[in-house]
């Protein structure tokens, strides 16, 4: 079985500026390789759409969806292959499971990869060989359906289907940009978001240990500094799609795939507000706690 990935893409100058981030993607993508995925299904904080879709074509191709970066940046490509196949199983599974708020799923055979998609598989599978489809984030929908969408998306684990969801732990882009120039890489953390970081943590240990997910999923009003940490929260809803799929449908058997387990591949805090961290799911069902990045 596949794991399932929550992965900070962090800013577009991680693709050509990677620092410490990016030596442990480098590592994690050596880890992915070796297990030999036959595709991956991204859901991106960047494909917001008031309803769900994913994207039909046959061949996809980098969008440089941002601007007033290096010229260098827009050069870089990433021609991957699509799955149509693997889209019409995406569709299949959601709308199967009957969630409400998602029970249609659409196809979209012209949008490209936005950077939360490409920028972390030019690390994962830099020959660009591995065939990808996008699943658009409806950010109108609340953690816990998030949870539900990724539940659905579990038995694709099993079927050499990497599930790769892409946000940020932290994201106020007002206090990157706002507040004169932060280095990207190497200033300390504000407390703000180790107070934020730190709860996330303890509260994704408990619904690991318990597989009960009501706290993690009101994070917004648990959470020290959460409205501060995501003044909107699109970016970290790709992490509870990444959640569901790691505890598996509901009544999934934990003896059958082994208990789930996470671990935390980065940490870095990058200019100081924006935390990057990424986790491996392994297993699936209740499980053990978070283990620290190496």
């Amino acid at each position: 079985m596949l794991p399932s990935l929550y992965i900070s893409h962090g800013s577009p100058m991680l693709a050509i500026d990677p620092g410490p981030t990016g030596a442990a993607f480098e590592a994690l993508g050596a880890r992915l390789r070796a297990q030999r995925p036959r595709a991956v299904l991204v859901i991106s904080a960047h494909w917001i759409y008031s309803t769900l879709a994913v994207t039909s074509r046959e061949r996809q191709e980098a969008w440089h969806d941002f601007g007033g970066f290096p010229r260098e940046l827009y050069a870089l490509r990433y021609d991957a292959p699509g799955s149509p196949e693997l889209a019409a199983r995406v569709k299949a599974l959601v709308e199967s499971a009957a969630i409400p708020g998602a029970g249609f799923v659409g196809h979209d055979d012209e949008r490209p990869l936005d950077h939360g998609a490409w920028m972390p598989m030019r690390h994962f599978f830099p020959d660009a060989d591995m065939p990808v489809v996008q699943l658009a984030l409806n950010p109108y929908l609340p953690p816990a359906t998030q949870i539900a969408i990724g539940r659905a998306l579990a038995p694709l684990r099993d079927e050499g289907v990497l599930v790769l969801a892409s946000g940020s732990f932290t994201h106020n882009l007002q206090e990157v940009f706002g507040g004169g120039r932060r280095e990207q890489h190497g200033p300390q953390a504000e407390p703000y978001v180790e107070a934020f970081r730190k709860w996330m943590g303890e509260a994704l240990d408990q619904a690991l240990a318990t597989g009960d997910t009501r706290l993690i999923a009101d994070y917004r009003a648990q959470a020290p500094y959460a409205r501060r940490a995501h003044p909107t929260d699109e970016h970290l809803l790709p992490f509870y799609v990444a959640l569901g799929a790691a505890l598996g449908p509901e009544g999934a058997d934990p003896m059958l795939a082994g208990p789930a387990t996470v671990s935390r591949v980065a940490d870095e805090v990058t200019y100081g507000v924006l935390a990057m961290d990424s986790f491996v799911f392994e297993g699936m069902g209740a499980g053990a706690p978070l283990r620290a990045a190496a």
